[in-house]
C-alpha cells in the first residue's frame, strides 16, 4: 500500500526567506500526524504546499502514490479544515457541508443523506437549518469538519483548528475530534503550535524549527527522548542542569552540577553535558520525611513559590546548592505547603535526559 502523502526534498521560498528547507517525510494511510513548532518556522507553509495553495520551488509532493506538484488545489481529493472555519455566513448549515459536494459533482439525490450523514457523525443533528451565527463556537468547528470530511477526501488538512476556542472548549473538543477521525479512518494531518494539541491528536508528532523538521516519533518518545535542547524545551516545561562529568560507569555517569550538586545520570559521550528533568518526574517532601525512597539524586532545600493550576501546583524550590528546580503535583488541599517550608526533592537517573552542553540538535541520551 502506498503511503498517504509523500514529501520528498521540498523547498519554498518567499524571498529571502526560506520557509521550507528541503523537508522530507511520509504519512502513511489512515495516519494522524501532528505538525508541530512556533510561529513562522514553516507548519502552514507545509500544509498549503500540500492542498496546492502554494508551488514547491523544488521538490515533489505525492498523495495516493500520484504525483499532485503541479496539480491546483481543486484537483487533489484534499479536505481543509481552516483556524477559523471559513463558514459561509449567509448558508445554512446544511448548505454549508453541502458545498463542496455541489461543487465536485456529487449526483443531487445523493446530497441531503450525506449531508445528514456528516450532521450525525459530528453530534449536530437537527441543526442543518440554522446559520453559523446562531452556533456556539464548538458547534461552527463541528460544522466546519463535517463540511471536510463530506466530499469523502482521501486526506485532510487541519490548520490549528481548535485554536479559536478557550481553553476548556478546546480540551472538550480535542477529544471529539479525535474521535471523528478515527470514525472515517482519515489520514490527516493537523498543524498546530499547541503541545498538547499535538500529543493527544496525533499518532506521530512532527516537530519543526526554523523551515525543518527536526524530530519525528511518537508523542511520548518526542516528549521523553527529545533530540535537542529546542525539542525538549518545546514539548513542555524542564529543568536544566549544567554539570561537568566527574566518572562513568556501565552506561551511568557521575556529575557534578555547576552549584555544586552531585547527580547520578545517564551517560553522555561529552564531558559537559545539559541534564533535562521534567517536573512531574521530581518527588518533594518535606524535610522531616526520609530522602525519597528508591532516588538516586536528591537534594535538600526550601520552596520560593507555590503556583495553583487548578488539579496541579508548581512549586519552585531552591536547593542547598543554589539550584532552582521546578516541581509539579497534583494539588493537595490542605497540606501546607508554601513559600519557606523545608524539602527534599528527589528523582531517579531514569528521569534524567543528558546531552552535550549547549547542544542544538544532536540525539539526547537517555535509559
Amino acid at each position: 500500500m502506498s503511503n498517504a502523502v509523500e514529501f520528498h526534498k521540498v523547498s519554498r521560498r518567499f524571498g529571502a526567506v526560506t520557509a521550507v528547507d528541503d523537508v522530507s517525510f511520509s504519512i502513511a494511510a489512515g495516519e494522524t500526524v501532528a505538525l508541530l513548532g512556533p510561529s513562522g518556522c514553516g507548519k502552514t507553509s507545509i500544509l498549503r504546499v500540500i492542498a496546492g495553495f502554494e508551488r514547491p520551488d523544488h521538490g515533489t509532493v505525492s498523495i495516493g502514490g500520484r504525483d499532485v506538484t503541479a496539480l491546483k488545489p481543486y484537483e487533489r481529493n484534499v479536505g481543509l479544515l481552516f483556524q477559523h472555519y471559513a463558514l459561509f455566513p449567509h448558508m445554512t448549515v446544511a448548505e454549508n457541508i453541502a458545498y463542496g459536494l455541489r461543487h465536485r459533482g456529487t449526483d443531487r439525490r445523493e446530497i441531503p443523506d450525506r449531508v445528514e450523514a456528516m450532521l450525525a457523525l459530528v453530534r449536530l443533528q437537527g441543526f442543518g437549518s440554522r446559520r453559523p451565527h446562531q452556533l456556539s463556537g464548538g458547534q461552527q468547528q463541528r460544522v466546519a469538519l463535517a463540511r471536510a470530511l463530506a466530499t469523502r477526501p482521501g486526506l485532510i488538512l487541519l490548520d490549528e483548528p481548535l485554536s479559536a476556542l478557550d481553553a476548556k472548549l478546546r480540551q472538550d473538543l480535542r477529544a471529539e475530534l479525535k474521535q471523528v477521525l478515527a470514525a472515517v479512518n482519515s489520514t490527516a494531518m493537523v498543524v498546530t503550535h499547541d503541545q498538547e494539541e499535538a500529543m493527544s491528536l496525533g499518532e506521530r508528532v512532527f516537530l519543526m524549527q526554523a523551515g525543518r523538521i527536526v524530530q519525528v516519533g511518537a508523542p511520548s518518545d518526542v516528549y521523553g527522548r527529545p533530540g535537542s535542547r529546542f525539542a525538549a524545551d518545546f514539548m513542555g516545561r524542564t529543568n536544566w542542569i549544567e554539570a561537568q562529568v566527574t566518572r562513568r560507569e556501565t552506561g551511568l555517569a557521575r556529575a557534578l552540577s555547576r552549584s555544586g550538586l552531585s547527580l547520578t545520570v545517564p551517560d553522555c559521550p561529552s564531558d559537559a553535558i545539559d541534564i533535562c528533568v521534567r517536573p512531574e518526574n521530581i518527588i518533594l517532601s518535606t524535610a522531616a520525611d526520609a530522602d525519597p525512597a528508591g532516588m538516586a539524586n536528591s537534594a535538600k532545600g526550601r520552596i520560593l513559590n507555590v503556583a495553583l493550576l487548578g488539579s496541579t501546583r508548581q512549586i519552585l524550590v531552591e536547593t542547598a546548592s543554589g539550584e532552582q528546580i521546578l516541581v509539579m503535583q497534583a494539588n493537595r488541599v490542605g497540606d501546607g505547603l508554601g513559600p519557606g517550608q523545608a524539602v527534599t526533592i528527589g528523582f531517579p537517573v531514569d528521569a534524567c535526559i543528558t546531552m552535550p552542553s549547549g547542544n542544538a540538535t544532536g540525539l539526547a541520551a537517555s535509559l
